[in-house]
């Protein structure tokens, strides 16, 4: 897959990367660590700028949140209340837990997505409970673009100062990614044991 995203990079510069950014977003396991490092170091070699690949890959993520932000609108709550009506029982989900998690979004929800933004995966699925909750579209645009271009930032410098090794940030990115993965499974974990005993 590396060969792949490298080739299209070099292909296309700019809207290569933008694109490459918005499949990411869209489907997650493509790594933008592997994008944005190698777009950094293009810019020690081609005509490709720093600020130029910063700018691109932050509108390919904002594409890519914007069409996730869009399927979250098609599954609002009065949606998944059919789904609970059919399966709640299933599920041991009722009407009132899905108004509990909209309501939390509805407090927390601009942070839960600039967070997020920093979180492996979840950085790009944040965009569809954003749209199920109806979140402010300028707030979650506000947010979206600050998180990422924080992301995009960071991981785009190094590449380009790291030049040709610029692949060691991937490695450590592994590590990150691994960490954070764990961590989620974790608290995912405790909050399916909080939520099945509180049931009891």
């Amino acid at each position: 897959m590396e060969n792949w995203l490298i080739g299209i990079i070099n292909e296309y510069g700019y809207m290569g990367i933008m694109f490459l950014i918005a499949i990411e977003n869209i489907f997650p396991p493509v790594p933008s660590e592997i994008i944005l490092t190698f777009g950094g170091f293009m810019t020690t070699t081609s005509d490709l700028t720093i600020m130029g690949v910063v700018i691109s890959s932050t509108a390919g993520s904002v594409i890519g949140a914007m069409i996730l932000y869009g399927i979250g609108l098609q599954l609002d709550v009065n949606r998944l209340e059919k789904i609970i009506d059919r399966w709640g029982g299933l599920l041991r989900l009722t009407k009132q837990d899905i108004y509990k998690a909209d309501s939390w979004f509805d407090k927390y929800g601009v942070w839960t997505v600039l967070i997020c933004r920093f979180i492996p995966i979840i950085r790009s699925l944040i965009s569809i409970p954003a749209g199920m909750s109806h979140m402010n579209l300028g707030l979650f645009l506000l947010f979206t673009t600050i998180g990422t271009l924080i992301w995009n930032v960071v991981l785009v410098n190094l590449g380009a100062k790291l030049g040709g090794s610029w692949d060691v940030i991937v490695s450590y990115m592994d590590i990150y990614s691994n960490t954070i993965y764990v961590i989620v499974f974790i608290l995912f974990l405790l909050f399916i044991y909080k939520f099945i005993k509180k049931r009891k």
